[in-house]
């Protein structure tokens, strides 16, 4: 064993008490256990080797839902794609997404034994991670037996580079031994230069491209029917939403207005349906006369945008970083988000600068939502403007693709 994994593992076993208790106090707040300890452990069948085989890591749901066009073209290159995920959710939307045609399986701790083993079973010729999850013995491993690593769709939000920036001296010979990295914008290309990184370029954002530009989603109808949606009166669609957003959605939406809200976490399911209630939740088949409805599922919530007249991003008006608004923007939903969207921040800026979203803060929200439910000429005009910079930006998924070929050896 190399010195340098040998300390990383010192170390990590050093954190386990630390984890130890923040898993006991996530079960005690009421979190779900998390599941996949062998598939961490880097345990699971051996893959058969192909010599174009790429391991695409997404860490959770975002991710593994951005790269459903790349996974497609690459396949179509003659690419034999493994999907690895990190978080439980992820790894049940990866399953929906890609388990027809994909190997699905869990990204392991970063123990050397524990990577040494899944890149032995795996047997890639090629990684590319998703957005940026950078974890030294995984480089290492990957280094010591030739394989290419790319990030794709970069991002480094000011969080995330305040982090990295402590272990600095430790990653900068990490961020050196990355083949490739595409970032999402200038901005985050530079913080990771300043980690060290080497042969970094922009690229652009993924999110653009898998925004469906479309007036309906198949299955939303069957979604309206189903919660008991009443088509004639306005719908207002909360996608992504946390516990301290549902009460406010609640105070803030007009009278005789209806409102969904599709929550972020599933442990928040719950939460939503006690202040939403009396409500009509996705996975129950109890149903009532009622406005309220709660999307407790991962997957739907296009459909439930389909079926907006307005839809207000979560995550935003309160300080969780936001969430992602191109979905409902495309679909030609009038949409408002927080002033919390940082994770988002380039998006958010572009549609606010050609009027394609509107941004307000919670205390503004409930005379937004009224003054956009009453303006039809506003409504028409986010859709059109949404729809055409929806369009304009999108496109990176290929040059991703393009990335990911020209340093894939024998591709």
């Amino acid at each position: 064993m190399q010195p340098m994994p040998f300390l990383r593992d010192i170390a990590y076993s050093l954190l386990l008490p630390v984890l130890a208790l923040y898993a006991l106090y996530s079960r005690c707040k009421g979190h779900p256990a998390r599941k996949g300890l062998a598939g961490k452990l880097g345990f699971g069948a051996s893959l058969p080797p192909h010599k174009k085989r790429i391991l695409l890591h997404a860490v959770s749901v975002g991710e593994v839902n951005a790269i459903k066009t790349l996974v497609s073209d690459l396949q179509l290159q003659g690419f034999d794609v493994v999907i690895c995920v990190t978080t439980d959710t992820g790894m049940d939307r990866a399953n929906v997404l890609f388990s027809d045609t994909c190997e699905v399986t869990r990204y392991p701790f970063d123990f050397s034994c524990a990577v040494k083993r899944f890149i032995t079973r795996v047997q890639p010729s090629v990684v590319a991670l998703v957005e940026l999850e950078v974890w030294p013995n995984f480089i290492a491993r990957c280094k010591k037996q030739h394989i290419s690593v790319v990030i794709i769709n970069g991002r480094l939000s000011e969080r995330s580079f305040k982090r990295y920036s402590i272990a600095k001296p430790l990653l900068k010979n990490t961020f050196k031994s990355i083949t490739a990295i595409g970032m999402q914008n200038e901005s985050y290309a530079t913080r990771v230069r300043t980690l060290g990184a080497t042969n970094v370029s922009v690229q652009g954002t993924m999110k653009w491209d898998n925004a469906i530009i479309a007036d309906t989603i198949d299955g939303a109808k069957q979604l309206s029917a189903e919660l008991r949606i009443h088509s004639d009166v306005p719908l207002i669609v909360a996608g992504s939403t946390t516990p301290d957003e549902h009460a406010l959605l609640l105070e803030c939406i007009p009278d005789g207005v209806q409102l969904l809200v599709a929550p972020r976490r599933p442990e928040w399911f719950d939460d939503a349906v006690k202040t939403l209630h009396p409500c009509n939740r996705r996975t129950s088949e109890e149903r009532v006369e009622t406005n309220h409805f709660v999307l407790d599922t991962i997957g739907e919530l296009d459909k439930a945008y389909a079926l907006a007249d307005v839809v207000v991003i979560g995550r935003s008006f309160v300080p969780m970083h936001g969430s992602d608004p191109t979905v409902a923007v495309a679909l030609g939903k009038p949409t408002i988000i927080g002033p919390n969207a940082s994770d988002f921040a380039d998006i958010v800026q572009v549609l606010l600068d050609a009027e394609g979203i509107v941004q307000c803060t919670k205390e503004q929200l409930g005379s937004t939502l009224a003054r956009l439910l009453q303006c039809n000429e506003q409504q028409t005009s986010l859709r059109l403007n949404g729809k055409k910079i929806i369009a304009e930006y999108q496109g990176a998924t290929k040059r991703y693709e393009q990335l990911i070929i020209e340093n894939t050896p024998h591709a």
